[in-house]
């Protein structure tokens, strides 16, 4: 039995779902946008159509988890998904 106040645990998830959901989203989105062979526009619409659907998964995956811990998952996973997505604009800010 877990010893962290149920609201604690509430919080979390909700902060999982918003933010982390976000997050995921949005770096999916630059990364679909990037790899789909698609023309450019094309692959930018069905990667923001996509990203709605991957929200709606994040929001549900952080409340079925069995634990808040890992409903932090899907945020994680944001960073190299946004890594490829964004590589242009990362190489060019290094300049």
């Amino acid at each position: 039995m877990s010893k962290t106040p149920a609201w604690l645990a509430i919080l979390s998830r909700s902060a999982a779902a918003l933010l982390g959901g976000y997050a995921f989203s949005y770096a999916v989105t630059a990364f679909l946008a990037r790899v789909l062979p698609l023309a450019a526009g094309d692959a930018v619409i069905v990667s923001t159509l996509l990203a709605f659907a991957f929200y709606t998964g994040v929001i549900l995956w952080a409340f079925a988890t069995r634990d808040a811990w890992r409903a932090w998952i899907p945020m994680v996973l944001a960073g190299p998904l946004a890594l490829v997505g964004f590589w242009p604009q990362a190489m060019e800010w290094l300049k």
